[in-house]
């Protein structure tokens, strides 16, 4: 793997989220609902829940990366699970930070489109190996990318139990 580094900083993650929202309502795309897949497409979920005002959001927790370039066998569905009988009919937004394998965008997409309702898909970043490509797209990118909510890690309590083990 390089050792060059695609870098969001929280300024340009400002930028990217709001060109993504205008390409979205340009679009005609006016959702009922925006859901984030956790942890890494919250962010943005937010940030476009307010810039085209949605306040109907959700967040579904998946996992599928356990560290840099390592995943599970394949993405699993953690709790808490999403409401999906809310979701029913509605045109759904969904969106997370990078469709890099594209597995885990493409596991929930056909989970929320089982609800009938239409899906389209927001990414910050897309790489060339997705198999599901983002309906949206703010940019394309092979390198692995550090984004300012994730790169520096957890925080440790002063007993020095980082902050995600604590009550594991």
């Amino acid at each position: 793997m390089s050792d060059e580094r695609e870098v969001l900083s929280y300024e340009l993650f400002g930028l990217a989220a709001r060109e993504l929202a205008t390409a979205i309502a340009d679009d005609g795309f006016r959702p009922d609902a925006i859901v984030g897949i956790a942890r890494g497409g919250l962010t943005l979920a937010g940030a476009l829940g307010y810039a085209l005002d949605v306040k109907m959001l959700g967040s579904l927790n998946v996992e599928f990366y356990t560290g840099v370039g390592a995943t599970l066998d394949a993405p699993v569905v953690l709790p808490p699970t999403l409401d999906q009988e809310s979701l029913r009919g509605k045109s759904i937004l969904l969106v997370d930070d990078v469709a890099d394998s594209g597995r885990t965008l493409k596991l929930v997409v056909e989970l929320l489109r089982a609800g009938g309702g239409e899906v389209r898909t927001v990414c910050l970043y897309s790489k060339p190996s997705t198999v599901e490509e983002p309906y949206y797209v703010w940019k394309k990118t092979d390198l692995w990318i550090m984004f300012p909510w994730s790169s520096e890690g957890p925080v440790a309590y002063p007993d020095g139990v980082t902050a995600g083990a604590v009550g594991h």
